[in-house]
């Protein structure tokens, strides 16, 4: 039911791509309970002058290594499970492919059920 998309500066390697897919999936499936194989994650890789962002917005020092990971997923989840995904993000992007914390900006963007479609012009969860 997730979709995920990650956006950064161009010029990372496969296996650093790799292992930003693998983590916000991993995080998903153990903070959100999202089932196997609801994968679905685009990476977008971005010039300088196509990636602006503020290097401390809310005192948090911001390098050009940032990432931006915004989630698009079913609306119910409480307080504490959001709080477990950011910070299962955080720590899995830390780990590999070794980000800091103040470089992984997450936004969470909730919808009702009716409003996927995962193939076939039907709306499957509705």
């Amino acid at each position: 039911m997730p979709l995920v998309r990650i956006a950064l500066r161009r010029g990372k390697s496969p296996a650093h791509l790799a292992a930003l897919r693998s983590g916000v999936y991993q995080a998903m499936r153990e903070a959100f309970n999202v089932p196997e194989n609801d994968r679905f994650i685009l990476v977008s890789q971005h010039d300088a002058e196509e990636f602006d962002y503020d290097p401390n917005y809310l005192g948090i020092a911001r390098s050009d290594d940032l990432v931006i990971v915004q989630i698009t997923c079913n609306s119910g989840r409480t307080l504490q499970q959001k709080q477990a995904l950011y910070q299962s993000i955080a720590e899995k992007f830390t780990t590999d492919p070794g980000l800091r914390p103040e470089d992984v900006f997450i936004n969470l963007v909730e919808v009702v059920k009716e409003n996927w479609s995962f193939g076939n012009g039907v709306a499957q969860y509705a």
